[in-house]
């Protein structure tokens, strides 16, 4: 277990025998139902009595935190545009051109009170209310994670408004998927996403009213109006300042107070990233919120105390930012926002970047961001020279080792360069979204803050299981929370079986869920409603997921049933674990793991890490490092350092011969939402790859 992290917040032995049976099998092709051992007799509903709705918890935290600070931001002071020269492949040349490159200068944080959060809510809320928003009407935020986005989020669950999630990341098409199919009255946007909504607002019908904050031009202002009769578009603080001047209206504080949500009341349609397909709605109501924040609070609460501090920075449309943020707001604990273009000091001048301004003592990421986090640590070391990339790795094994002495003084004048770097205050962080190879969480549990890892999904409102500090192991996503219990079912095809039957001693199969956090439909999705192969009847959930349980009550996951591809030789492999692993290598930015039925073993599609590259192939003779990263990835003396060096990680972690690679495809050309082979979350999408490198793919198998 690493040693980097103080451990004032933890009580051993809380956790018992980590998860224990509740229920036995209830059918042949079934395990039994397993709970966390403290929410043994009983599911969490709430985090106590009185907190029934996301506008309970609005009205608590005013009450219990007051005038400490609840939610910062940060202010552009100026944009900062300098000129470089760049490298651009063109017809296969590479063609020298010169790009501007914007960086920020910001002031420090600033803050609103809890109590000021309350009072912002109900002017918003009582200004949607002036506006003609009612209770059947659906509300979009498409905008990018800021303090107006939660404005808007509370001020529409404070007066029992739908809202409906959007990436701030969408294009056209998708955008207006996102405000047709909820039939959305209204939605908030960013000044810099206008121009997206205007080309759309011809297509989107029942769009009536337009929320935006940020610099707008009246030009802009006039367009949009002009886009489409009977459209209103005014800022966030019209909103206000209407709900401030009916504030002492009866008529609207009445109607208000008779719109406040009720536990079965919808707050929420959000979003999947759709990686199989158009994206889902799925509905959240405030029941389910709150049994997550419930089940957080029974599990981790004992670690998330007001003198923490959370920065956010992950998309708020998607369920892991959007829950964190509402357990962090309950607990008390401060949340700062940033951006991801302005999370380190590389986009910023004249002011340290968020992190190093806020100084966060809790973080969570999804697996991309800490496998860059790793990277960069990696590299900027290697920058440095043989002897002090030496001296890094050293103080990191003896960190690692735990040796006496060693340890310390790796801590203390080695690492804490790393540490400083997020800010100096980092003492937990989670890492959910997807998996996490071994190598990077070890890596930065040693190096830099205890990584623990989660697992959860939009369906149960992101939430299924967590690993406690106490109870630290590397491979597992941890214990199930304490509003969900779990049942396995049998996956014959692939020889995973709940109870362990046939020869096999681990209890494995598809992960199925069931408790008051998890969600019982999709908007307007009867067809999947009505589908036994996901509601599987009497509240249970089937995931898509294979899971095992662990000696110690703990669950890891194996892969995804769709991912699961049988070779030519009969042996299953699981393509999302093979790319959690091979993405530690340091070649290696992004990564599409392909297999087909007839082949011996697997490929990858790969996404060079160009730093890295480039630095690994100065020891390689013949190739000139200097070359243009097109010309690189058509090299086969770069793919073949790139297939070894995977393929020397998958040995590290263990696997099997048709588990290793055996061939890669190098492309230079980043995957994008645009492009169709990420979703809006950055999730790969398989068939759309495999589409695109179609030639390339039956070449590699070729040489099989």
């Amino acid at each position: 277990m690493p040693t980097n992290i103080t451990t004032r917040t933890n009580r051993p032995g809380y956790y018992g025998a980590g998860s224990v049976v509740v229920a036995p099998p209830s059918a042949p092709d079934e395990g039994p139902t397993r709970r966390t051992a403290i929410s043994a007799d009983k599911l969490v509903q709430r985090p106590f009595e009185g907190i029934e709705t996301v506008w309970d918890v609005i009205e608590y935290v005013a009450k219990t935190h007051g005038g400490r600070d609840a939610l910062g931001w940060r202010d552009v002071v100026k944009i900062h545009e300098e000129e470089k020269e760049i490298t651009k492949v063109v017809d296969g040349k590479d063609i020298k051109e010169k790009k501007k490159w914007k960086y920020f200068e910001l002031t420090d944080y600033k803050y609103i009170t809890y109590v000021q959060l309350k009072e912002r809510v109900g002017e918003i809320g009582r200004g949607l209310v002036e506006l003609g928003l009612g209770t059947e009407d659906v509300f979009n935020i498409y905008a990018a994670t800021s303090l107006n986005w939660q404005l808007l989020a509370h001020a529409c669950g404070s007066i029992s408004t739908r809202i409906a999630t959007a990436y701030d990341t969408l294009g056209p098409s998708g955008l207006t998927h996102s405000l047709n199919e909820p039939h959305c009255a209204a939605l908030f946007t960013n000044a810099a996403l206008l121009p997206t909504l205007l080309s759309v607002l011809p297509n989107t019908p029942s769009v009536r009213i337009i929320v935006y904050d940020g610099d707008v031009k009246e030009s802009v202002i006039q367009k949009v109006r002009e886009a489409r009769e009977g459209v209103n578009i005014l800022s966030i603080e019209d909103v206000r300042a209407l709900g401030a001047k009916s504030a002492s209206d009866p008529a609207i504080n009445e109607q208000v107070e008779k719109r406040r949500p009720k536990p079965e009341t919808v707050s929420c349609i959000m979003y999947t990233s759709g990686s199989t397909g158009a994206p889902k709605g799925v509905v959240i109501t405030h029941a389910n919120l709150i049994a997550s924040v419930g089940a957080v609070h029974t599990l981790l609460g004992h670690h998330l105390t007001p003198e923490d501090a959370y920065l956010a920075y992950l998309p708020l449309a998607h369920i892991l930012e959007y829950i964190v943020e509402l357990i962090m707001l309950f607990v008390g604990m401060p949340t700062g926002f940033g951006g991801v273009k302005t999370l380190t000091d590389t986009s910023t001048r004249n002011c340290p970047g968020d992190m190093r301004a806020f100084a966060p003592s809790i973080m969570v990421g999804v697996p991309a961001v800490w496998e860059t986090i790793r990277k960069g640590i990696v590299g900027k070391a290697s920058a440095g020279g043989k002897v002090r990339e030496s001296v890094f790795r050293g103080a990191v094994e003896a960190k690692r080792r735990n040796t006496p002495v060693l340890g310390m003084l790796a801590d203390n004048f080695v690492l804490s360069a790393v540490k400083a770097a997020t800010g100096g205050r980092l003492r937990l962080a989670m890492s959910g979204g997807a998996a996490i190879s071994r190598e990077t969480q070890e890596f930065l549990s040693v190096a830099l803050v205890m990584l623990l890892q989660g697992y959860g999904m939009t369906e149960s409102c992101g939430m299924c299981a967590i690993m406690p500090p106490e109870v630290f192991r590397y491979d597992t996503v941890g214990l199930p929370v304490p509003s969900v219990e779990i049942k396995f079912r049998d996956v014959p095809e692939a020889g995973y079986f709940s109870c362990g039957r046939n020869g096999a001693s681990e209890e494995r199969g598809e992960v199925c869920i069931r408790g008051p956090s998890v969600i019982s439909g999709y908007f307007k999705r009867p067809d999947l409603n009505e589908d036994p192969t996901i509601f599987a009847g009497d509240g249970w959930l089937r995931t898509g997921d294979v899971g095992q349980w662990n000696e110690d009550g703990t669950l890891t996951l194996i892969d995804r049933i769709k991912n699961l591809v049988k070779l030519a030789g009969g042996e299953y492999i699981a393509l999302e674990q093979l790319e959690s692993t091979y993405k530690a290598c340091n070649y290696v930015a992004n990564i599409c793991v392909h297999a087909t039925q007839d082949a011996k073993a697997p490929i990858a599609i790969i996404i060079p890490h160009e730093q890295h590259l480039r630095a690994g192939l100065k020891s390689l003779d013949g190739v000139d490092a200097s070359k243009g990263l097109h010309e690189l990835c058509t090299d086969s003396r770069v793919a073949a350092l790139v297939l070894k060096e995977c393929n020397s990680v998958g040995k590290k972690n263990g696997f099997k011969g048709m588990e290793m690679l055996s061939g890669v495809i190098l492309t230079p050309d980043e995957w994008t939402p645009e492009s169709g082979l990420v979703t809006a979350a950055q999730k790969i999408q398989r068939s759309a790859i495999a589409k695109k490198f179609d030639k390339e793919i039956k070449e590699a198998y070729k040489n099989q």
